[in-house]
C-alpha cells in the first residue's frame, strides 16, 4: 500500500511539473508575439519615416527644380540667388531699401511686381499646393546699430514687403496666402560671412523662403525621437 501511494504521489507532481511547463511556454509563446509585434511596429514606423525624408527630398528637389527655370533669366538683373534650400535672396542693399529706412526703393517696387506673382504661381502649382506649410518672408540687417533696433527695423521691412506683395495678388490667391504667409525680421543675427568677416552689404538682404509640410513632420520625428531619448 505504501509502495503504491508513492507512485500515486509521485504520478501527482508529474502532472503539476507538466503543467508548469506547459504554462512557462505559453508565456514565453505570448512574450515572443508581443515581441515580435513591436519590432513590426518599430519597422513599418522607420519605413513611414524613410517615406517622408523621400517625398520630402522629392519635392523639394523638383522646386529648386522649377524655381530655377522659372527666373533663370532673371536672378542676375535681380542680383538674386535661389540656393538648394528654397530660399531666394535679394542682396543687392541699394536696390532695396534706403539706410534705416522702412521704404522699399521703386527699383524693389519693380522687382517684386515681376517677381512674386510667378513665385505663388509656381508655389500653387497642384504638385505643391497642398505641401506648402509656410512661406516666409525674412528680414536682414548687418551688425550696425543695436540689435533690437535693428530687430524692430528688420521686422518693419518685411512687413512692408509683405503688404507690398499681397496687394500684387488677386483676392483668391491672398485667400490662400493669409494662412500660409509670414513677416519675419531677423536683426543681424544670420550674417552673410566672407572669409569668416562679416559682409556688411550682403548681410542687408531680402530672402524669400518655403517650407513643405513634408519638412514639418520631419521636425515632428525629431522632436519626438529627442523626448523619447530624454526619458
Amino acid at each position: 500500500m505504501r509502495k503504491r501511494h508513492i507512485e500515486y504521489k509521485n504520478a501527482d507532481e508529474n502532472a503539476f511539473s507538466l503543467s508548469t511547463g506547459d504554462l512557462m511556454a505559453g508565456l514565453l509563446f505570448i512574450f515572443i508575439l508581443l515581441l515580435m509585434g513591436a519590432l513590426l511596429q518599430v519597422q513599418e514606423k522607420a519605413e513611414q519615416d524613410e517615406e517622408i525624408v523621400k517625398r520630402y527630398d522629392q519635392i523639394k528637389t523638383q522646386l529648386y527644380i522649377d524655381l530655377q527655370e522659372e527666373f533663370k533669366d532673371d536672378l542676375t538683373t535681380w542680383r538674386a540667388t535661389i540656393d538648394s534650400t528654397l530660399c531666394v535672396r535679394f542682396q543687392e542693399p541699394s536696390m532695396l531699401f534706403s539706410e534705416g529706412d522702412i521704404n522699399l526703393k521703386d527699383n524693389f517696387k519693380v522687382i517684386l511686381n515681376d517677381f512674386f506673382p510667378r513665385y505663388i504661381a509656381v508655389l500653387n502649382r497642384p504638385e505643391y499646393r497642398d505641401n506648402i506649410e509656410e512661406i516666409r518672408i525674412e528680414g536682414h540687417t548687418n551688425s550696425n546699430g543695436g540689435y533690437f533696433s535693428n530687430m524692430e527695423l528688420s521686422q518693419d521691412r518685411t512687413r512692408t514687403v509683405l503688404q507690398y506683395c499681397m496687394s500684387l495678388m488677386s483676392e483668391s490667391d491672398q485667400q490662400w496666402l493669409t494662412g500660409l504667409i509670414t513677416a519675419n525680421g531677423l536683426s543681424y543675427s544670420h550674417p552673410i560671412l566672407r572669409d569668416g568677416v562679416e559682409d556688411k552689404d550682403l548681410s542687408r538682404r531680402v530672402e524669400f523662403r518655403v517650407r513643405t509640410n513634408a519638412e514639418k513632420q520631419l521636425e515632428d520625428i525629431a522632436e519626438k525621437r529627442f523626448k523619447n531619448k530624454k526619458k
